[in-house]
């Protein structure tokens, strides 16, 4: 039985996943040459490098390639270079069709490296200038690996809880199916089920921290306990590709319950965030609008994510369906969106404010506390954002 995501947010450390295999060697150009395609390449109306930004522009993302991720695959033309050993692509980066006088690498996280935070690589790499990093964890990682967020590729995080509309007709939100008695099957360490918890959303006695990103114990349940999971994909993947249940599930986004956290936010270290502003000056938008110009035409690049996930060979399984479904049900469910502006990537004061307000006791309560004196305005900027850029 394939294995789900298990990409999530963190507490109290590293999550137990299922085993995955980190083997294959092939490339998509050559992943053994350096790509040399950006020499022959004229600079557009971006040009990233009188900016200041590094000749290779060094992302690190927080799971496989998936279509969450799609901006970043849609900066990349059709000269990359598809490293299989290192899980990693790159290329010169390209913006609406144009080179910007940068190359790009993109590399995988989750299993291509270990399962780590992508706040400890960054303080572990500092050629990583941006990676995902969602704001729980900026919190509560503050004291020794302070990152800011300048971009948010997703308005709302896919987290969501799941369950089996036939057993629970009438259910429409958590606190629903949980005064019927559900148990909430989750990852252990979840920052979000301990707001859950705290705020009397779900009892204690009905949560079950032994999730484990497969499919085997919600399907032997028959329907009667309930599962996080990513509107993003699960609901196909349960209806479509898990062959026990095969049908449809319904679920309540965790963003509704009261948990606003902005998933997967763009992150580069505090530290350094005055050293790079002309950079992201001129990077930030050209992220914005690579992420509308995905969602106009996902086509070409969710091909170059299958690839991807087929060369990389981590054992993360992800189709052509789940990808379709993805970018439908992101646009569809507001997952990807201006917000209540006509802008894209942009962080809300008041939601990282009421974010803040709600975790940072938890996280104290878990010996994990933020580092002193933080703030909620510490935690992201929007002086990068180009506000004339957004969904039409």
């Amino acid at each position: 039985m394939r294995s789900t995501r298990s990409r999530l947010v963190l507490a109290a450390g590293l999550v137990a996943t299922t085993a995955v295999a980190l083997t294959a060697c092939s490339s998509g150009t050559s992943a053994d040459t350096e790509s040399t395609a950006s020499a022959d390449l004229t600079v557009g109306s971006v040009d990233l490098a009188a900016a200041g930004c590094p000749a290779t522009v060094v992302i690190q993302t927080d799971w496989n390639p998936e279509a969450e991720h799609g901006h970043l695959y849609q900066m990349l033309g059709d000269d990359y270079t598809i490293d299989a050993d290192n899980k990693l692509v790159s290329g010169p980066l390209m913006s609406a069709g144009e080179y910007t006088g940068v190359d790009v690498e993109i590399r995988s996280g989750g299993p291509a490296i270990g399962f780590q935070t992508v706040s400890s690589q960054l303080y572990t790499d500092d050629d990583i200038l941006l990676g995902y990093v969602s704001t729980d964890e900026s919190i509560q990682l503050s004291a020794d690996m302070p990152t800011t967020a300048v971009f948010a590729p997703l308005d709302i995080s896919p987290l969501m809880i799941m369950w089996d509309p036939a057993t629970y007709p009438d259910a429409e939100t958590v606190q629903d199916i949980v005064a019927d008695g559900a148990v909430i099957r989750y990852f252990s360490g979840s920052a979000y089920m301990e707001y859950l918890l705290a705020a009397g959303i779900v009892p204690q006695a009905q949560a079950d921290g032994s999730y484990d990103g497969t499919p085997a114990s919600f399907v032997a349940a028959g329907g009667k306990d309930a599962q996080q999971g990513f509107a993003s994909a699960e609901p196909y993947i349960y209806e479509n590709e898990v062959a026990d249940w095969g049908k449809p599930v319904n679920y309540e986004l965790i963003n509704d319950t009261g948990y606003p956290f902005y998933m997967s936010s763009m992150v580069t270290r505090t530290g350094d965030l005055e050293a790079n502003s002309e950079c992201l000056s001129a990077l930030v938008p050209v992220l914005q609008q690579a992420e509308v110009d995905y969602f106009a035409d996902p086509a070409k690049t969710n091909a170059l994510i299958l690839d991807l996930v087929d060369q990389f060979d981590t054992g993360w399984v992800y189709s052509q369906g789940v990808a379709d479904y993805s970018v439908e049900t992101m646009l569809s469910e507001g997952i990807v969106g201006n917000g209540p502006n006509d802008t894209i990537g942009d962080f809300e004061d008041a939601r990282v404010s009421e974010l803040f307000d709600k975790v940072v006791p938890i996280f104290e309560g878990l010996g994990t506390a933020p580092a002193e004196g933080l703030t909620a305005e510490d935690l992201y900027t929007n002086e990068f954002i180009d506000t004339s850029i957004g969904l039409q």
